[in-house]
């Protein structure tokens, strides 16, 4: 394993760590504005990724666009469909209704 690639690895790790403990500490009063700002996120992480995927570099590059493309779109569309449970009264909570 190169040098690079392994501090990638560590330092997407301790992301994945961190975004997890800060999750599980939003009080759910702020779960609404959470799911907004990770649709945003996601949102601008398909834009980034349909730039780099259509740049026509090498396949690897391509292949992990198209990757990212895919789940970032999976994010805008949960962020969307939960928003909208929220807005009819289901609050959000597994089970709600709807």
């Amino acid at each position: 394993m190169t040098g690079g690639l392994l501090i990638s690895l560590y330092l997407f790790t301790l992301a994945a760590f961190l975004g997890l403990d800060v999750i599980r500490k939003v009080p759910p009063t702020l779960y609404g504005a959470l799911a907004a700002a990770i649709g945003a996120s996601a949102a601008l992480a398909v834009t980034i990724a349909l730039a780099a995927a259509s740049s026509g570099g090498k396949t690897v590059p391509t292949i992990l666009s198209a990757a990212a493309v895919a789940a970032g779109t999976c994010g805008v569309v949960g962020g969307l469909v939960r928003g909208k449970r929220l807005l009819r009264g289901g609050g959000g909570k597994p089970g709600g209704h709807p």
